[in-house]
């Protein structure tokens, strides 16, 4: 009897513990924690072209331009769109010949960075988006810093994951690709070709993560559906030649850097072979407000780390852009 009875005190006491570590009661409610709104996944012609994408929060608040890497989409980011719409509006593109955005021809576009770049402040303008913070991954560097170089005044602040500014940053993984700047040829096209395959899509994803086995291969398969349309292999050639545009751009845009200061976030991947944290450290020599973080993860740190990457980008936001948007 006496073991019943201690058993049932046992049971009492746990459920009490339970309930006190519920969120606090408001007005007789349970206080939730704080929900996003909901994604609208939209399309928009811009220059031609129609480029999708997706939105969410109010759009009074400050907004995120979500700029994304190769070889995915705006599907990168559909796991921290609804982490932070809550309380910030965001946008996140898709470069023509990505996702579900329109695929034109290499005869009837040019499938360079500065052009990617054109194409992303168009779209900017045809939503009326005239401030902004801006997510910079892999390929959405390069787009994004020609934005910032040329509209300064636009900037909020720069989130930076793995995304490359410097020499520093440019190491093993490139040596193909620089040959690929130095002589376009069919035999130095062949190695990249690999890139692009289901094996090589899947490496970017999984390599230098704690555990490949949680990054859900549901990653590389959305991304192949593009990547093997008609004509897009060599599309994604194009884009690795268009790619030697970029360093030397470095300069212009570590100068943007020192004169303008934008408040910076970086959360990079530490163990990332494409952009090493080489690339990462750079950046606090040319920027006196930046926050800094190597996570124990790989290429695409969203997959593996994005509730902390949500958090840091949640602080740092309400820390840098908010109290002065809209002044």
């Amino acid at each position: 009897m006496n073991t019943r009875k201690n058993s049932l005190i046992r049971l009492i006491t746990i459920s009490a513990m339970a309930v006190s570590s519920l969120p606090a009661l408001a007005g007789g409610k349970l206080r939730e924690a704080p929900r996003g709104n909901p994604t609208s996944h939209k399309t928009i012609t811009v220059d031609g072209l129609e480029i999708f994408y997706r939105e969410a929060g109010p759009k009074d608040a400050p907004t995120i331009l979500l700029l994304h890497g190769f070889p995915t989409s705006s599907h990168m980011f559909r796991n921290l769109i609804p982490a932070l719409s809550d309380r910030f509006h965001l946008m996140a593109p898709d470069y023509p010949g990505f996702g579900n955005s329109e695929q034109p021809s290499m005869e009837s576009f040019d499938y360079t960075f500065d052009r990617l770049a054109k194409i992303t402040e168009a779209f900017t303008k045809a939503i009326g988006l005239e401030s902004y913070s801006i997510y910079l991954m892999d390929y959405g560097a390069p787009v994004g810093y020609r934005l910032a170089a040329k509209h300064p005044e636009r900037v909020e602040g720069l989130i930076i994951q793995n995304g490359n500014a410097y020499e520093e940053g440019l190491r093993d993984f490139w040596i193909p690709i620089k040959k690929y700047w130095a002589e376009r040829t069919d035999t130095n096209a062949e190695p990249l070709k690999g890139f692009i395959t289901p094996e090589g899509v899947e490496w970017q994803y999984t390599h230098g993560t704690r555990n490949k086995e949680q990054i859900s291969p549901d990653n590389w398969n959305v991304d192949l559906q593009h990547l093997t349309r008609e004509g897009n292999p060599s599309i994604q050639l194009a884009l690795f030649h268009s790619y030697g545009s970029n360093p030397p751009l470095y300069p212009e845009w570590q100068e943007y850097f020192r004169t303008h200061q934008p408040p910076t976030l970086i959360v990079w991947g530490e163990h990332d072979y494409i952009f090493p944290a080489d690339g990462a450290h750079p950046y606090k020599k040319d920027l006196d407000n930046v926050e800094f973080h190597l996570l124990n993860t790989g290429h695409f740190a969203l997959e593996e780390d994005g509730e902390l990457i949500a958090s840091y980008i949640r602080n740092f936001m309400i820390r840098n852009v908010e109290p002065n948007h809209n002044k």
